[in-house]
């Protein structure tokens, strides 16, 4: 099997994921600014998952390009990713709604971490189906993003109960990381053309 019907599949599911978060934010029923000032922190949050949501999209269709074939692992792998992905509006809603408090902070940077080790598990599904000469091989080298990721994530969880603010700089350090373009997959298609 090809990774196309894989990739459709999880397009539509993330497609999903951003909907259901757009949805949480309730309409006020004031008319003036100070109606809109309850939804900051859930603005706040909507943005920061949206582009957490846009960074796996955009490398999950990377990283879907380099696959010659799919089996049952890599399949299992990208639910147990979309799996976690699904759980971040529930994250983003509750640490929006408690104005960043210790508990859905931790909860959110516990779904992002848990998100981050299912990409992590895909990645070397994949790996080990396609081979340590394969494009995605050469492409994700020695990863320094992908280890730092994790051990940024567990930090923030544990400052999320003393300091809320430091995690979610935390979080947005681990995003803005990301959200450079990671161009490895594309230098290496380029140089095999």
């Amino acid at each position: 099997m090809n990774s196309s019907r894989l990739e459709a599949f999880s397009d539509g599911v993330l497609a999903i994921i951003i909907t259901i978060m757009v949805l949480e934010m309730k309409v006020p029923h004031g008319t003036d600014m100070e109606a809109l000032m309850p939804l900051v922190p859930v603005f706040l949050s909507y943005i920061l998952s949206f582009i957490y949501i846009g960074i796996y999209w955009n490398n999950h269709h990377h990283m879907m390009h380099t696959v010659q074939k799919v089996n049952g692992g890599i399949l299992w792998a990208n639910l147990h990713l979309l799996f976690w992905l699904s759980m971040i509006p529930f994250a983003t809603g509750w640490m929006g709604e408690n104005n960043f408090a210790e508990l859905p902070m931790a909860l959110y940077g516990g779904v992002l971490l848990m998100a981050a080790i299912a990409y992590f598990i895909l990645q070397n599904r994949i790996l080990a189906e396609q081979g340590k000469d394969s494009l995605l091989s050469k492409a994700v080298g020695k990863d320094y993003k992908g280890k730092a990721s994790p051990i940024l994530y567990i930090l923030g969880i544990i400052l999320a109960f003393f300091i809320p603010w430091v995690a979610a700089v935390l979080y947005v350090l681990v995003a803005f990381m990301w959200l450079i373009p990671d161009k490895r997959i594309e230098i290496i298609f380029n140089e095999k053309e």
